[in-house]
């Protein structure tokens, strides 16, 4: 896998099933420090997204926003040493969205992956944004049970 967000095959998490974070105890040189925040998607993106979620005059607090910022680099980091190990075993140094989707049905994900499938071939015929919405905002080639 090449050098990314991730770090290698675990990120600065170190191995598969750490709680990483502020709690680890480890080394807190600058380092250290930078290479923990790089793991985390922007405070602002996060927040955006969950105030989609909820009613306009809804708030959300600073913790509960460095809360969910913290599990979406757990979630991202969980998927993604899953889908390495698959590419390790297959000989392979790169990861590919098709990775992703396996890893993701393989760690029980699998009612995002029909959805996920939907964004990536999107994605794939040039929607740069990926977004894969209609005009209504629903996604294209995708319907719900």
């Amino acid at each position: 896998m090449a050098d990314g967000w991730a770090g290698g095959s675990f990120g600065p998490l170190g191995s598969r099933g750490c709680c990483g974070g502020h709690e680890s105890g480890g080394d807190q040189s600058p380092q250290s420090s930078f290479r923990e925040q790089e793991r985390f998607l922007p405070i602002a993106n996060i927040s955006r997204i969950m105030k989609k979620a909820l009613p306009a005059n809804g708030k959300t607090a600073k913790d509960a926003k460095e809360t969910v910022q913290e599990c979406v680099a757990e979630f991202i980091s969980f998927i993604t040493s899953e889908a390495s190990d698959k590419c390790q075993k297959e000989e392979r140094k790169t990861i590919n969205g098709d990775d992703l989707l396996w890893a993701m049905a393989t760690l029980g994900f699998e009612d995002y992956v029909d959805p996920l499938k939907v964004y990536l071939a999107r994605y794939r015929e040039g929607d740069t944004k990926g977004s894969g919405k209609g005009a209504d905002g629903s996604l294209k080639g995708y319907t719900s049970n």
